[in-house]
């Protein structure tokens, strides 16, 4: 299943107030594994930007003019995500951050039934403690000493590996992996493979098998390969 990890910067907290988007990160991951394959943009947001948001992700107005407005990437981000689930920390905050600049440009919304909280699964698995996505680094031993500042690629990159450990997909995946070296030996041997529920239909079919047979016997009583067998 593919599925997208995301998360944005902005000039402040509230876009019914006129705040705006500033920065897009996107992670492309794919049966819950990292695929490498990333969307990420600065977007200049015509406006001036906040002492208290400048502290926190150090993206200033004089960076952001000479970036691309959301318009003129609206579409490459819109293909990247596809209609793919949006894993999002917080999800209520970015998505209406991103369905502001589409109704700005008359675009449809995303529709929030797309959207996979990590916070909300985090409050379920943990509850009464923080769970910031630093403190689920922490939690998670993933290294997060590069988060000097927000960014939304790198963010989307840690939420990424906080994802994979909250829902338990990378214990499924060392278990996978252990099974795997247990058929081994000094590393060689056959990967296990699962097995279908139901096998495949047979693809060669009476009529195939009699022409095969009616070929045969127009080799006659000494087929070529009647000397290799008696070699």
């Amino acid at each position: 299943m593919r599925e997208i990890v995301l998360d944005t910067e902005t000039t402040g907290l509230d876009p019914l107030r006129g705040d705006r988007l500033v920065e897009i990160g996107c992670i492309e991951i794919y049966n819950r594994m990292p695929t490498g394959q990333t969307f990420h943009r600065y977007i200049n947001p015509e406006r001036n930007m906040p002492a208290e948001a400048f502290a926190v992700h150090g993206l200033s107005a004089e960076f952001l003019a000479t970036k691309p407005l959301f318009t003129e990437v609206v579409e490459e981000f819109l293909e990247f995500i596809a209609d793919a689930p949006l894993v999002i920390h917080n999800a209520s905050f970015d998505i209406s951050f991103i369905n502001a600049e589409l109704d700005r440009i008359k675009r449809q919304p995303i529709p929030r039934d797309r959207l996979v909280d990590t916070l909300l699964l985090a409050r379920r698995k943990h509850p009464g403690v923080s769970n910031r996505l630093d403190d689920l680094c922490s939690r998670y031993a993933i290294d997060n000493s590069r988060r000097t500042k927000h960014g939304a690629l790198l963010d989307a990159e840690l939420l990424a590996e906080v994802y994979i450990d909250l829902i338990g997909a990378r214990q499924s995946q060392l278990v996978l992996a252990s099974e795997t070296r247990g058929n081994q030996t000094n590393g060689i041997g056959e990967t296990p493979r699962r097995q279908r529920e139901v096998p495949l239909a047979p693809r060669i079919t009476d009529a195939d098998r009699e022409a095969h047979r009616a070929f045969v016997a127009t080799l006659g009583d000494k087929p070529i390969w009647n000397e290799f067998l008696a070699g």
